[in-house]
C-alpha cells in the first residue's frame, strides 16, 4: 500500500496533465475552426483523457475563481435598462416554478422506476439545480454522492455540448458575438473595480454562506457598481477565455475514474434524462415564443436546464439578453435550491412504507 502511494502522482503532476491535454485540445479546435475552442477543446480533451483513466486533477480553487469572471459579467450587464424591462419578464418567469415542478413529477418515477434509484438519490439527481449545491444537498439527505455528481456531470456535459448545435441550426444564431473589449482598452481603473468585485464578492458570499458564492457573489457587487455609473463594460475578452478553459476541464474532470458500470448504467441514466429534460425544456420554450414572452434564443437558453456559467458563456457568445437568460437561471436555481430540501423529506415521508 505504502509503494501505491509513493507511486501515485502528485496532485500538482496531475494537474499539470490536465493544464497540458486542455491546452492541446484548445489548440486543435482552435486550429480546425471549430466553436468555442476555449471551451469545447479542453471539455474534449479532459474528457477523453478521464475516459482513458488518464492521471489528471482539477484545478480546485483556481477554476473556482474563474467562474467569478462570469459573475462579473452577468452583474455589468445588470443596469437601469434591465430593470425597466423586468416587468415584461414577470410572465416567462412565472413559467420558471411549474417547469420545476414539471421536471420533479416526471425525473423523480424515471430515475426510480426506470433506473431503480433508491428515493433520495432519484430526486437529487433528477433536480436542476445547480450542480455542487445538488450534491451537498444529496449528500447530507443520504444519497449517493458519486452518482449524483456523475447525472449532474453528464446532465451539463450534453446540454452544454448540444446547445450551440441547436442555436446555430433551429434558432440561426451566429456563436460570433464579440465576448468582450482587450484589457488594454479598458480603463484601468474600471478593470481594479472588477478584480475588487470578484474576489470580495467571491470570499465575501462564502463569508455568509452564500450558495454559488463564487458567481452571485460577484454578480452582485458588480451590479451595484454597474448601477452606480462605475462600471459600464464587461471583464475583458482574455479573462472571459480564461473562465471558459477552466469551466470546460471541469466538465472533463469529472468524469476522471469512472467504471464500466458507472458509464452503463448511472452516465447512460444522466444521458437518457436529458432527452425528458430537453423534450421539457423545448415545450416551456415554445410556449414562451408563442406567446411572445421572449424572443427564440433567449427563451432557449433561459429555459436550458444547464450549468449558470455555462448558459451565461452561451448567452455571451450568442449575443442573447444576459439579462433575460440569467434572471431566467436564477430564478430556477433559487427555487431550487429552497424548495429540494422541503420537498425531498416530504417525498421520503409518503415514500415510507404505512404500518
Amino acid at each position: 500500500m505504502l509503494s501505491t502511494q509513493i507511486n501515485a502522482p502528485s496532485s500538482a503532476k496531475k494537474r499539470a496533465v490536465t493544464f497540458a491535454l486542455a491546452v492541446l485540445g484548445t489548440g486543435a479546435f482552435w486550429l480546425m475552426n471549430l466553436p468555442l475552442p476555449f471551451l469545447f477543446g479542453p471539455m474534449s480533451a479532459c474528457l477523453i483523457a478521464a475516459l482513458a483513466h488518464a492521471p489528471m486533477e482539477g484545478f480546485g480553487q483556481v477554476s473556482v475563481a474563474a467562474r467569478t469572471i462570469l459573475g462579473v459579467a452577468v452583474g455589468a450587464s445588470i443596469t437601469p435598462a434591465l430593470f425597466a424591462e423586468l416587468p415584461k419578464m414577470a410572465a416567462s418567469i412565472a413559467l420558471v416554478p411549474f417547469f420545476i415542478l414539471l421536471i420533479a413529477l416526471v425525473g423523480v418515477p424515471f430515475f426510480r422506476k426506470v433506473w431503480g434509484f433508491d428515493t433520495t438519490t432519484a430526486f437529487y439527481a433528477a433536480m436542476p439545480g445547480g450542480l455542487q449545491d445538488m450534491i451537498i444537498f444529496g449528500s447530507e439527505a443520504g444519497a449517493n454522492p458519486r452518482t449524483l455528481s456523475l447525472i449532474h456531470g453528464t446532465r451539463v456535459l450534453i446540454i452544454v455540448t448540444l446547445a450551440p448545435l441547436f442555436l446555430t441550426v433551429f434558432y440561426g444564431a451566429e456563436l460570433t458575438n464579440p465576448i468582450g473589449e482587450p484589457a488594454h482598452a479598458l480603463p484601468v481603473h474600471e478593470l481594479a473595480l472588477m478584480v475588487l468585485a470578484a474576489f470580495i464578492g467571491w470570499k465575501g458570499g462564502e463569508r455568509i454562506g452564500l450558495f454559488g458564492a463564487s458567481i452571485l457573489g460577484p454578480m452582485i457587487l458588480t451590479a451595484a457598481l454597474s448601477l452606480g455609473d462605475f462600471i459600464h463594460t464587461r471583464p475583458p475578452r482574455e479573462a472571459i477565455l480564461a473562465a471558459q478553459f477552466f469551466i470546460g476541464c471541469g466538465i472533463g474532470v469529472k468524469f476522471v475514474g469512472v467504471t464500466w458500470v458507472e458509464l452503463r448504467k448511472v452516465v447512460a441514466a444522466g444521458c437518457a434524462y436529458v432527452v425528458v429534460l430537453a423534450v421539457l425544456a423545448a415545450a416551456f420554450t415554445a410556449v414562451v415564443t408563442t406567446l411572445g414572452l421572449g424572443k427564440p434564443v433567449e427563451a432557449f437558453l433561459a429555459f436550458a436546464p444547464g450549468g449558470q456559467a455555462e448558459m451565461t458563456v452561451l448567452a455571451i457568445v450568442s449575443g442573447a439578453d444576459l439579462g433575460f437568460v440569467i434572471t431566467h437561471h436564477l430564478t430556477r436555481i433559487v427555487l431550487v435550491i429552497i424548495g429540494a430540501p422541503i420537498a425531498a423529506s416530504l417525498i421520503l415521508r409518503w415514500s415510507k412504507p404505512r404500518g
